[in-house]
């Protein structure tokens, strides 16, 4: 990769970086995904996102009332009350909060890397506890649905309703270096279900976007993102993009985020939204390492105060 990450979102909307799991990572993460996925499946794991509707809330599941057309997601990877075993808890949590996904994710928010000879965990706490310091927001995972399923093409933040002049005001002339967040798939299996627009988190649609429809397969411009097992695509959430999913492949890919400190009102709703504040005071971060968990718990306490301070947040899209 001859351009950074950071030019390549910018310009783009959107960067792969190829072969970020080793292959004992792949296999580590593969076993905990798979586990949770049957048990998702069999509804024995309640928090999922049910075919046929997009957006939260879906209503939960049980063995007694599972969803009648699948599932297409599974929500909450970090939950404490993630019904596998304790390794394969940790197994999200390490990736989650490695140094390898957040470095990246300071690059795209244009935040300072922490400079760690590994011999002193205060240079780690000093800046992940900084004014500008990082988030935990959400670590679920896209899976494949018991039938063809698409999602329709929309932005996560902005709805099908916005006007250009409103598009153009989120949109247009956006300082990255007040990114208020990181957005990734992590593919586990071969990926080619994120379809977008490259260009389109800049501008606000065309005339031609607009008349094509929300429902129609093809867009003006568009591509697929093809992931290989291992590998990571940071994408803006506002780039023009759906998913088309294949009952017939296999698909694993974790979806995660992670939010700078003073996030806006709006930004708070599209992470709390998912319910993630019910159940983050409660995570265990004991299975990381020293460095990597004081980490987690300052990011863990930001979610949590943002939880307080906005406590009726609604949903950002519906549908």
């Amino acid at each position: 990769m001859t351009e950074s990450p950071l030019t390549l979102l910018q310009r783009d909307g959107f960067v792969v970086i190829p072969s970020f799991l080793s292959s004992a990572e792949l296999t580590s993460l593969r076993s905990a995904a798979g586990k949770i996925t049957a048990l998702a499946r069999a509804g024995q794991w309640s928090h999922i996102r049910t075919v046929g509707k997009q957006f939260p809330p879906w209503a939960p599941s049980s063995p007694s009332n599972l969803p009648t057309h699948g599932i297409w997601g599974v929500q909450h990877l970090l939950h404490p009350d993630l019904p596998v075993s304790k390794a394969d808890r940790d197994a999200f949590a390490k990736l989650y909060f490695s140094p390898s996904v957040l470095g990246i994710v300071k690059q795209l928010l244009s935040l300072p890397d922490e400079e760690n000879d590994g011999d002193n965990d205060d240079d780690v706490v000093a800046v992940v506890d900084e004014s500008e310091g990082l988030v935990m927001e959400l670590c679920n995972m896209l899976v494949r649905p018991d039938e063809p399923f698409a999602l329709r093409w929309h932005r996560d933040d902005l709805p099908a309703t916005a006007t250009a002049e409103e598009e153009e005001a989120r949109l247009c002339n956006r300082d990255h270096k007040k990114q208020q967040h990181a957005q990734w798939n992590l593919a586990l299996y071969e990926d080619v279900s994120l379809v977008l627009v490259p260009g389109s988190h800049r501008r606000a649609r065309t005339d031609e976007e607009r008349a094509a429809g929300l429902f129609e397969n093809a867009m003006p411009g568009q591509m697929t993102v093809t992931l290989q097992p291992g590998d990571i695509a940071f994408y803006d959430n506002n780039i023009l993009h759906r998913g088309v999913y294949d009952a017939g492949k296999e698909r694993m890919t974790l979806h995660g985020s992670v939010g700078r400190v003073g996030a806006s009102e709006a930004r708070a709703r599209n992470v709390l939204q998912h319910g993630v504040g019910e159940w983050v005071d409660r995570c265990d971060f004991g299975g990381l390492q020293e460095a990597e968990r004081r980490r987690a718990e300052a990011m863990r306490k930001r979610l949590f105060e943002m939880g307080k301070q906005n406590t009726d947040v609604g949903f950002s899209l519906t549908g």
